[in-house]
């Protein structure tokens, strides 16, 4: 199941809260958080840039380090640095992994023997571990001949034999490869789904947070800025900072003008955008539409059939190269939306700013919700 359909899911119960949650190094606040909930069973993405406060926070909620100010509730009680009952139902898989020397059977034990696990219900355990995380029949191998990737592997098994209430992920596939980091985060995301366990992931990639989580709360100089689904914080900023942070240009205000069998009408300063929407006309809305949802033909080009109800004659004002792609602003009439485009396609096309060209986007594609006095 996918983070997406699993975000529509009715919410459960929060297993952890976060209540005034506070801590400085040197004057300068770290971490400094009224509340946090972080659903049973459910996957939560601290997502931010580096020096945000997504692993101090982490680690105050793991009760790795103790808060200066606030407290943490799991299950309904306040968890102490002190309740190794408690911090026995949390497990931690960290950047880099830190096998020990010895057999890959070895590492995923490691927790069980210390808790005094038996012998035989231990090995069972490491097997169904190695497992679930496509490490089926590998108790005998060397740790240290592995792979990155087969590394926190081995690292999560180690912390998903403990059997946790509550799993700790701080950039667990930051340091890899982009190749094999796209292909890890899919399993991940398959692998927590499958074992029901409530998360925190700590990542600074979007894309991987929109793979694994169900929710994600955005963090700025140790603070939460915006959080929910996936699709509401990466569709749909909530300011200007929120936007420029996940590539996209700030929300548009409107208003819905009309509504058709779930198909709305919404005037932006007198430009007409159509969105699929059960809101009526007379709301109040902010809409976006995410940078590869857009797509861009030369000016006067004769356009493919197809269900893209929304025709803009644009012009370019800015492009962003980054990567393999381009960050291409478009303004219509002031109404500005970005588009994402290949290097080769926007060489193609011959983008520059003050190029007329046609942006094209499907209803489904625009992200809407109601808002006060816009």
């Amino acid at each position: 199941m996918s983070a997406e359909t699993r975000a529509t899911d009715r919410s459960p119960a929060p297993l952890v809260v976060g209540e005034g949650l506070k801590i400085a190094y040197r004057g300068r606040t770290a971490v400094d958080v009224p509340r946090i909930e972080f659903p049973a069973g459910a996957t939560y993405a601290l997502l931010g840039a580096s020096g945000a406060g997504k692993s101090t926070l982490l680690r105050l909620i793991g009760m790795l380090e103790r808060p200066q100010a606030g407290r943490v509730l799991f299950d309904g009680s306040e968890m102490h640095a002190s309740d190794l009952r408690g911090r026995r139902r949390i497990a931690a898989v960290f950047q880099k992994p830190y096998l020990l020397h010895g057999t890959v059977g070895d590492n995923v034990a490691y927790g069980l023997r210390l808790r005094g696990v038996p012998g035989p219900e231990r090995a069972s355990r490491v097997t169904a571990a190695l497992k679930t995380v496509g490490l089926d029949g590998w108790e005998g191998r060397s740790a240290v001949t592995l792979s990155g990737g087969e590394a926190q592997r081995v690292a999560l098994a180690r912390a998903l034999v403990l059997e946790p209430a509550l799993l700790l992920l701080d950039e667990p596939l930051s340091y890899l490869d982009p190749l094999l980091k796209r292909g890890l985060t899919a399993e991940f995301a398959e692998i927590l789904v499958s074992r029901h366990v409530t998360v925190v992931y700590v990542t600074h990639d979007q894309d991987e947070a929109a793979v694994v989580a169900d929710r994600i709360g955005v963090m700025r100089d140790g603070r939460i800025v915006t959080e929910g689904t996936p699709d509401e914080v990466l569709g749909l900023p909530s300011d200007e900072w929120v936007a420029s942070f996940v590539g996209m240009e700030p929300a548009l205000r409107g208003c819905v003008t009309t509504n058709a069998d779930g198909l709305a009408t919404i005037d932006v300063t007198g430009v007409s955008l159509y969105a699929t929407s059960g809101l009526q006309a007379g709301t109040s809305v902010l809409l976006a539409v995410r940078p590869e949802d857009v797509t861009i033909y030369e000016a006067g080009a004769q356009l493919p059939l197809g269900s893209a109800r929304n025709r803009l004659e644009a012009v370019v004002v800015e492009l962003r190269p980054g990567g393999g792609t381009v960050h291409v602003v478009l303004d219509h009439r002031g109404t500005r939306i970005a588009a994402s485009v290949s290097r080769a396609s926007a060489a193609e096309l011959g983008l520059k700013p003050g190029t007329r060209v046609v942006a094209v986007f499907k209803a489904t594609a625009v992200r809407v919700r109601p808002c006060a006095g816009a």
